[in-house]
């Protein structure tokens, strides 16, 4: 059973976006609050990107753990973690006024093609590491010059075998610059960034190559996020139990794996922190397992908001909105055990109309719990069936 506290009284709706503070922030972004996210995949890359007009401040920990997709022959060849979603949101947060940002992004979000010979694919990916294709000419002198030469350190270790099929090219830079800098995760997010002058802070949440095991309800168990998610494999059968952290793909004995000073310093210093709408165990919860985290979460004197997702979420079968809240307060106690709800949720913000969601909303449990609902207008003509992008920035940006 989860501990109770006092209860607190809700905030007039209408009066939660504070005008005079998005403002504020509009007009001095560089100023703005540490808005941290603990989120994956491409679900926050709309906001993300949203953010970065009244925030140059927010923190992206992002899940490291990715097994699918080209991440995937990256992790096998390089035994490191995966990059994907942390280049989805690298360049979510890149600044689109920098000179020839266009022609950099196009760059890092080009994928080789999927049919293409493999004497054909090792031709192009070598005009690129070589500056000769037409995607890298145009870019600035300075920044080609950096891209390529995480892409020669690259193309160095790349084994004759390599599946380069569908490959990204920013993912394969960052790899590059992870090879580069004695496989160090931070050191090549610090240099991605740099190229793309990113507003904003991305982190792994760990930077070790690990990777996520599931137990289902049934008994199952299996290792690997791109075996959760639904995208590239068949639904769940049964409910997730539990998730755990391991070093193998092939290894299901969970692991403790300890989160960093820099990160644990990043949490406990943020100005608001959001549990983001998103794949909730791959991208969510999967954040919350390295040990410190929770330890970090309770320590941060500021409002904690979880935004629950719009629609149906593969990953929550079986899942009603008690079940949910309670796991993800469960989840933040197992590094402290002692520590009330207050330090680690404060609100839930829905939007209005709650059909949008595939459960009941239990306003009592969350009265109970001492957790405010805030049931605001999020989702618009425009951005139906999901969340304003905007809206949701502005009322985040309002509680911090």
């Amino acid at each position: 059973m989860l501990q109770t506290s006092s209860t607190q009284t809700p905030k007039n709706p209408e009066l939660v976006t504070d005008s005079f503070k998005i403002r504020r922030d509009f007009a001095a972004p560089e100023q703005g609050p540490r808005a941290l996210f603990f989120s994956g995949g491409s679900a926050l890359n709309g906001l993300s990107r949203q953010i970065t007009a009244y925030t140059h401040n927010s923190i992206h920990l992002i899940t490291p753990f990715d097994s699918g997709g080209s991440s995937a022959a990256l992790r096998h060849a390089f035994d490191m973690p995966g990059i994907g979603d942390l280049r989805h949101r690298l360049l979510a947060l890149a600044d689109q006024s920098a000179p020839h940002y266009s022609d950099v992004c196009q760059l890092l979000q080009y994928r080789l093609s999927a049919e293409g010979t493999d004497e054909a694919l090792h031709r192009e990916l070598g005009d690129i590491v070589s500056g000769q294709h037409q995607l890298i000419s145009s870019i600035p002198f300075a920044v080609r010059q950096q891209i390529m030469e995480q892409l020669d350190c690259l193309w160095q270790h790349l084994p004759e075998s390599f599946d380069l099929r569908q490959a990204s090219i920013g993912n394969l830079v960052l790899a590059g610059g992870y090879l580069a800098h004695d496989n160090d995760l931070a050191a090549s997010l610090q240099r991605f960034s740099e190229l793309l002058n990113i507003r904003g802070t991305v982190r792994g949440i760990v930077n070790d190559s690990l990777h996520l095991g599931v137990n289902l309800t049934d008994g199952h168990t299996f290792v690997g996020q791109h075996l959760l998610t639904g995208k590239e494999h068949p639904d769940i059968p049964s409910p997730v139990h539990s998730i755990f952290l391991t070093d193998s793909a092939g290894e299901h004995q969970p692991i403790t794996v300890q989160v960093n000073q820099e990160t644990s310093q990043l949490i406990a210093g943020a100005d608001i922190i959001c549990y983001a709408p998103g794949s909730f165990y791959s991208s969510l919860m999967a954040n919350l397992l390295p040990a410190g985290v929770a330890e970090a979460v309770a320590k941060a004197s500021c409002p904690k908001i979880f935004i629950p997702n719009i629609g149906v979420d593969p990953e929550q079968l079986g899942m009603d909105f008690v079940t949910m809240i309670e796991t993800l307060i469960s989840q933040l106690r197992r590094g402290g055990a002692s520590a009330p709800v207050s330090d680690l949720l404060n609100y839930v913000v829905i939007d209005v109309e709650r059909s949008h969601y595939p459960y009941e909303i239990d306003s009592g449990l969350l009265k109970t719990l001492g957790i405010e609902l805030l049931e605001l207008p999020l989702v618009t003509k425009l951005s139906a069936p999901y969340y304003d992008d905007d809206r949701l920035a502005q009322v985040l940006l309002s509680l911090a």
